[in-house]
């Protein structure tokens, strides 16, 4: 078979799912390919995968006999069918978006968990995926030596097994990215040791809801205090535009760069805010870390 791929979304970050449909196809002995619509020519099928709701969808014809369309994007709030067993827990081939994402060519990507205890309104994981975070693979599954490891767990110390997941990470030795997020509220000391064992490249933390502000705040101090890591490794996603103030935004953006961690603005359904609203002005501010730094206060902020 002639297989096609097309990462709808675009962006400079490889998409899982593709990485392991091509995994697979190329075991069976089909040729696989990115599919573009001046060159391509005909396909017996190809693959458009999308994450996001906003991407707009590719808009050119497509050649194929057949069109399989799958991610959030298209299947929104529930996700859609999962990967066959076969496909999900093959080794993806990473070798597609070397090219296109230099990054991947030393770089592992992938979940050692899936699922989240929180079920938070603006989130769809606990939906789709379970309110309960359960081990869904083990390192080797998707990593064999790069220098570094992605990993897209959306709460992996809320797992059962994260003595045994952070031990695999320990011993890999390479630099770890938890792109998705750590829970600060459910971090003790003993999981803040293993983290300390680990190379960490970056950690995420998020401060969602500002009614946590009094649990929360000590949580952070302490984790600050215990690791005494530097900002550039410690980043807070802040939600913003579901249900908070501008006030409380800045709250806790203020209140994060004091306690040393570098906060990262989340706009929710940001697509739908016109040009130059005040929460589009926020999130440059913010997540450009050389103005952030420079201009201390919003109100200063003239971009």
């Amino acid at each position: 078979m002639k297989i096609g791929l097309i990462d709808v979304d675009g962006h400079n970050f490889p998409n899982l799912p593709l990485m392991k449909l091509t995994a697979w196809h190329k075991q069976q002995g089909d040729s696989v390919e990115w599919y573009e619509v001046m060159f391509t020519g005909h396909c017996d099928r190809v693959y458009m995968s999308k994450v996001f709701t906003f991407s707009p969808d590719y808009e050119y014809y497509i050649d194929a006999d057949e069109i399989v369309r799958g991610g959030t994007g298209y299947s929104y709030p529930d996700g859609g069918k999962p990967l066959p067993d076969e496909i999900e827990h093959i080794y993806p081939d990473y070798s597609i978006y070397n090219d296109r994402i230099p990054e991947t060519k030393d770089t592992a990507y992938g979940f050692l968990t899936r699922g989240c205890p929180r079920g938070c309104d603006f989130c769809i994981v606990g939906e789709k995926e379970g309110r309960c975070s359960v081990k869904v693979a083990n390192l080797e599954g998707f990593w064999r030596g790069q220098k570094n490891i992605v990993l897209l767990d959306p709460n992996m110390f809320a797992c059962r097994e994260w003595k045994d997941l952070s031990r695999q990470l320990i011993d890999s030795g390479a630099w770890i990215d938890f792109s998705q997020g750590c829970d600060i509220r459910i971090m003790t000391e003993e999981k803040v040791d293993a983290l300390r064992q680990m190379k960490i490249k970056q950690v995420h933390f998020a401060w969602d809801k500002y009614e946590d502000r009094d649990m929360i705040i000590p949580k952070f101090r302490a984790f600050k205090e215990i690791t005494g890591w530097d900002k550039r490794k410690l980043a807070v996603y802040v939600l913003v535009n579901y249900n908070t103030t501008l006030e409380q935004d800045l709250e806790r953006i203020y209140t994060l760069r004091d306690l040393g961690f570098w906060p990262y603005v989340m706009v929710y359904e940001r697509e739908k805010l016109p040009k130059g609203h005040v929460l589009r002005r926020l999130q440059r501010w913010v997540n450009m870390r050389a103005v952030f730094d420079s201009t201390p206060r919003f109100e200063d902020y003239k971009g």
